[in-house]
């Protein structure tokens, strides 16, 4: 996959992001106001598969963190429906809710 295959690739799953949150961050900087309930999400790395000495497969993993008040939020269970999609962990800090998911895609 090269570089605009790969942005247009994570384009496109911001854009499902943005049909199930209303705010939406790729890698925000920590001085970005976020709005909540929200989807953040950053690369956090890449699947590779080789075989005869060469890369054959690279797939990006997301870490996306799922950011409201609500602690009986929808959008986490919305989110495990992506395939390739696993929970990693939930935790509370300044009364947010956060649930951490990663997403190959």
């Amino acid at each position: 996959m090269d570089r605009a295959a790969h942005t247009e690739r994570r384009l496109e799953l911001s854009r499902k992001f943005k049909m199930i949150a209303p705010n939406v961050y790729y890698q925000p900087p920590a001085t970005a106001k976020m709005s909540y309930p929200c989807i953040r999400y950053e690369l956090s790395r890449f699947y590779s598969v080789h075989a005869d000495n060469l890369r054959y497969m690279k797939k990006p993993r997301y870490t996306v963190t799922v950011i409201d008040r609500d602690p009986d939020s929808k959008i986490p269970f919305e989110l495990m429906e992506f395939p390739l999609c696993s929970f990693d962990r939930h935790y509370v800090a300044d009364n947010l809710h956060h649930w951490v998911f990663g997403i190959y895609y």
